[in-house]
């Protein structure tokens, strides 16, 4: 039986008396290991159902954590952290990373789908109330999606876009380049699950994004690559997932997000609206940290996957436009409101991960 340092009050009247504290990060960590030991373990399934493994403790935790994160009226960074964390390391599995193989023994699991599936539904019920979501159906979609891309294709500069244009050290940009490597390192990875299926002009712009992303099958050209090459610059770790220690919740929420909108044909139109908002709002994200690394002197060779999303994206983001989120209001008439809700959705993870690592980049230089 895997054993836990969790303790929980031994009786229902004892934990209502207990002071309403938030959980904390270390109250979590040693639930997350007895997960990362259950996504270890051969025959996961039928070991948990003939109980010779006791998860008891991790489902308390993770039911503990769905209250603190998506029920209370408290921010609780440490649940959500954990929730998030716990979803990412579920959804991993659905791409190769050419390691063991022996690490995908339990991709298809039953507990592992049940766990996710529990986590999911709190956390987009949550997500969802974020919007008006009735108001979308109401809206003149086409009219929305153009007024937004309008307003947002070249916003003007925030405070936190001057800081990294002006202010950020090689302590911060450093940071910065360490949580965006997540992505970085495996970028485009969940638009490939979607281009299964029946071609057509929409499905053949999407495979052109996806195949320029990754550099027309030269490694050499892959988009990952180049931020590869600025890690090697900076000295860095080039491995994924090397600092996943230091990404935020809020960006492991983009990444969970993403993975869920391309596994769910039914959300097709959700995620191709907040694919519309990604590739049109980079190039103006990355120009700030362009000209932080110019002002920190980095080489063309290590500035280049800055430069490149400024050039490509520009154009990818009026492809998703043009080419793929107009034709598709005609195609879905009545279900094309979806489009703006993810575009919106999208929109709001995106600000408030952007927050979050402004935040981070920030602490990492005070502490430094």
């Amino acid at each position: 039986m895997i054993q836990s340092k969790l303790t929980f009050p031994s009786t229902e009247a004892e934990a209502k008396n207990k002071p309403k504290r938030l959980p904390t990060s270390d109250y979590y960590d040693p639930a997350e290991q007895q997960f990362i030991q259950l996504l270890a373990t051969e025959d996961l399934d039928q070991k948990l159902a003939a109980g010779l493994l006791d998860a008891s403790e991790f489902e308390r935790a993770i039911a503990i954590a769905i209250e603190a994160a998506y029920k209370g009226t408290a921010e609780d960074n440490a649940s959500h952290r954990f929730l998030q964390r716990v979803l990412y390391r579920i959804n991993r599995l659905k791409l190769f990373w050419y390691d063991d193989l022996q690490h995908y023994t339990n991709e298809r699991s039953l507990y592992l789908k049940t766990v996710r599936d529990e986590i999911e539904e709190a956390w987009q019920q949550w997500e969802a109330a974020q919007l008006d979501v009735a108001a979308y159906r109401e809206m003149n979609v086409r009219q929305a999606l153009i007024a937004r891309v309008a307003a947002d294709i070249d916003p003007p500069l925030s405070d936190d876009n001057l800081f990294f244009r002006e202010q950020v050290t090689e302590v911060g940009y450093r940071r910065l380049v360490a949580i965006a490597s997540l992505d970085g390192l495996v970028e485009a990875s969940q638009l490939s699950r979607t281009l299964g299926g029946v071609g057509n002009e929409v499905h053949s712009v999407l495979t052109r994004l996806l195949i320029e992303e990754y550099g027309g099958s030269r490694l050499a050209r892959k988009h990952s690559t180049y931020f590869t090459t600025m890690l090697e610059e900076l000295d860095m770790q080039t491995e994924p997932e090397a600092y996943l220690d230091l990404v935020p919740w809020e960006v492991l929420a983009i990444v969970n997000h993403s993975f869920l909108l391309t596994e769910r044909k039914r959300y097709f139109l959700r995620y191709i609206g907040g694919l519309l908002y990604g590739e049109l709002t980079v190039p103006a994200a990355f120009r700030n940290y362009q000209v932080a690394g110019e002002r920190l002197g980095l080489s063309d060779a290590a500035m280049s996957y800055w430069n490149l999303h400024i050039k490509v994206d520009e154009l990818h983001g009026r492809w998703m436009l043009d080419d793929v989120a107009l034709p598709l209001v005609d195609k879905y008439p009545n279900d094309a409101w979806e489009l703006v809700f993810g575009y919106d959705q999208q929109r709001l993870l995106s600000n408030r991960a952007g927050a979050a690592v402004t935040q981070a980049v920030r602490e990492a230089e005070i502490t430094a």
